[in-house]
């Protein structure tokens, strides 16, 4: 017999699209909420990066150890861990038994914390000089790093560098010449080195080179040169190598998409012509862009198996393969690769689609046995979350290409459409244009479906986690292939009656910026509004302007400069502002050194003369991606507001935070 005083279930209320109060608030979105990334593990100890809009947008180096109840911060409280190099970062700091290195953001330097010691000191750094992808050498203290050095004339020069009392400030160069290193990763014994290298036009995901390298030390033990150097794949192009990683026992194990797609391959690397064996793992992708440094999508494990994050039909599952070469799921939803504790468990960032992210230890069989951090403390209802439906639709080329997409439909626990409404859509343009579309909660997707939006987010040609060959459509054709599936993803979805086709936005940062735009001009009787984020405006200035890793991009995705100029020309949006007709929000950072503000003051003045509504909102000390918790909070509320100003709604006042 049912309990008298049970609580009843909420009954959902009609309310107008897009009014609808909502738990996930600005604030929370903006300074309650964390971004966890990086785990790394020594020993019995997590440590992994976390980013505090709250605090300005510093980034907090974090440790738990196994047997203790404690979670705390590992660094000195005015530490903020990042990089520059290639202006994106990553690998910022590294881990190991003896302690821990890590570089500053602010300054540029790199310090290292010595296991027990109470400061830091200063390990390396000099004006104008950048680290990244910061590794300890197995067998000494020596740590291995990239360097960017922007004193010299032209462009920022590349080297690996071995950072110690031997090499100053500067660190001691190991290798030069390439215009890009990544991946310094040494063998157990610490007898070779291997890395990843390419040069221009190319970028990683179009041509690199696997190479290897004899270790030279000195008396003490340190890394002071290496010999015997050579390329051991890659060497006559046309191949994406990234990610070499050392087995316990000493074989090298790289990601190649050699054959279609990333996949985990053995390198023979101490035979002639170094031969590639694959390493079986479930069909998919194993691999990403190399945007930053270190990314995590494989590890070997040390009872000779194997853990591999792999992407098939846009979707992430995690796998084990043990040494005989079983394969088993991974019980957890990682959104990098899980790393492997000493004891045998892991831990990882733990992305499912209907929860906030969280910093977990588990194992392979039960998934999450325990949370050490998680991005937000608000636990929302299950009826609050949105969960993604695979969309598969027609693309351009006659040859039977589906494309792909994520589509979320509203979802409030307190509201739903009512019956004589269909809800207002937010296309979502991932940046890159090389990065995708992913599955796991987020909130740039639940702000606007908790408040009655749809949303659809588009895996357009270019996108990875699809091979090579989808990749590939983008080639000469950015402002062409992605405009052109972002609007057949779009009309599929009209197509199926679940949203208003005369409410439909699309928004998107950085190269999402540019195809919104395009976007707006090619579809003007499809999209009512559009909203770019720091997005490329003039493809012409950007070639100019960019900083070095982005320097030749554009080479491959629209042509080589100035050659082409006529296609740059062609493909601007500030070209073809005069078709836009549907009203238009610029957001931007006013410090952005990849897409300059000079690109948004040029859009705005093109549409403001094509009579075209634009509203530009510049935000001060904010580069490329929003940082700190007013901006994020004020760019979220200034485009709802945009929004209901163009679709007719009221939001609903602000929650109480």
């Amino acid at each position: 017999m049912m309990e008298q005083n049970m609580p009843c279930a909420q009954v959902p209320q009609p309310m107008r699209c897009g009014s609808w109060p909502s738990p996930v608030t600005a604030a929370l979105v903006a300074g309650k909420s964390l971004t966890l990334q990086e785990v790394r593990t020594t020993g019995q100890s997590v440590f992994w990066l976390e980013r505090r809009p709250a605090e300005g947008g510093r980034t907090v180096l974090m440790r738990w150890t196994s047997g203790t109840d404690e979670v705390a911060e590992a660094l000195p409280e005015d530490a903020d861990v990042g990089t520059r190099v290639h202006e994106y970062g990553g690998g910022a700091y590294a881990v190991a038994h003896h302690g821990i290195v890590y570089a500053d953001r602010r300054t540029a330097l790199v310090w290292q914390l010595v296991e027990g010691a109470a400061d830091p000191v200063l390990l390396a750094g000099a004006e104008g000089v950048r680290f990244a992808d910061l590794r300890f050498d197995p067998v000494s203290c020596t740590v291995l790093a990239v360097r960017e050095d922007h004193r010299p004339q032209g462009e920022p020069q590349g080297a690996l560098v071995a950072l110690g009392h031997q090499g100053g400030p500067d660190g001691l160069v190991l290798q030069s010449g390439a215009d890009f290193y990544m991946s310094p990763a040494c063998s157990p014994d610490g007898a070779w080195l291997a890395w990843i290298e390419w040069d221009h036009p190319n970028m990683p995901w179009d041509s690199t080179r696997l190479c290897m390298g004899r270790v030279v030390r000195d008396p003490q033990g340190n890394i002071c040169a290496l010999e015997s150097v050579r390329v051991l794949a890659g060497a006559c192009g046309g191949e994406s190598l990234v990610e070499p990683r050392w087995t316990a026992d000493g074989h090298l194990l790289v990601i190649s998409d050699r054959e279609g797609h990333w996949q985990v391959w053995e390198v023979q690397a101490l035979q002639p012509d170094a031969p590639l064996a694959q390493y079986p793992l479930p069909e998919g992708e194993t691999g990403q862009p190399a945007w930053v440094f270190g990314q995590s999508s494989y590890q070997p494990l040390a009872n000779g198996g194997c853990i591999a994050l792999t992407v098939r039909n846009g979707e992430s599952q995690c796998f084990v393969r043990s040494a005989s070469g079983q394969i088993h799921p991974f019980a957890g939803s990682p959104d990098q690769c899980p790393i492997a504790l000493e004891d045998g468990r892991f831990a990882w960032v733990e992305a499912p689609v209907n929860a906030l992210p969280a910093v977990v230890v588990g194992d392979a069989a039960q998934g999450v046995q325990r949370v050490l951090r998680r991005s937000a403390t608000l636990a929302l209802a299950a009826a609050d979350i949105s969960c993604p439906e695979s969309v598969r639709f027609k693309v351009d080329g006659g040859d039977g290409t589906l494309g792909h997409a994520f589509f979320y439909p509203p979802a409030n626990g307190q509201a739903c459409v009512p019956p004589d409404e269909k809800p207002p859509m937010i296309v979502l343009v991932h940046g890159g244009p090389t990065a995708r579309a992913q599955d796991g909660f987020s909130f740039k997707v639940q702000w606007w479906t908790s408040r009655g939006f749809a949303v659809l987010d588009v895996n357009y040609g270019g996108s990875t986690g699809f091979g090579r060959s989808w990749r590939n459509r983008l080639q000469g054709q950015w402002g062409v292939v992605d405009v052109a599936d972002c609007v057949a993803a779009c009309r599929h979805m009209v197509a199926t009656g679940r949203v208003d086709p005369n409410r439909i936005a699309i928004r998107g940062s950085s190269a999402g910026g540019m195809t919104v735009l395009l976007a707006l001009a090619a579809a003007s009787d499809l999209f009512a509004a559009g909203v770019s984020l720091y997005g490329v405006t003039d493809l012409r200035a950007l070639a100019q302007e960019t900083h070095k890793f982005e320097a030749r991009y554009l080479d491959g995705l629209v042509g080589p400069w100035p050659d082409a100029e006529d296609v740059y020309v062609a493909r601007s949006p500030i070209s073809v502002a005069s078709r836009i007709r549907a009203p238009v929000l610029l957001l931007q950072g006013l410090e952005d050194k990849v897409v300059p503000p000079s690109q948004a003051h040029a859009m705005m003045a093109a549409l403001q003369a094509a009579g075209t509504p634009c509203t530009l909102r510049e935000f001060p000390g904010e580069g490329h991606g929003f940082r700190k918790e007013e901006t994020i909070r004020q760019a979220l509320e200034l485009e709802l507001a945009f929004y209901g100003r163009v679709f007719g709604f009221e939001p609903a006042p602000p929650a109480e935070e």
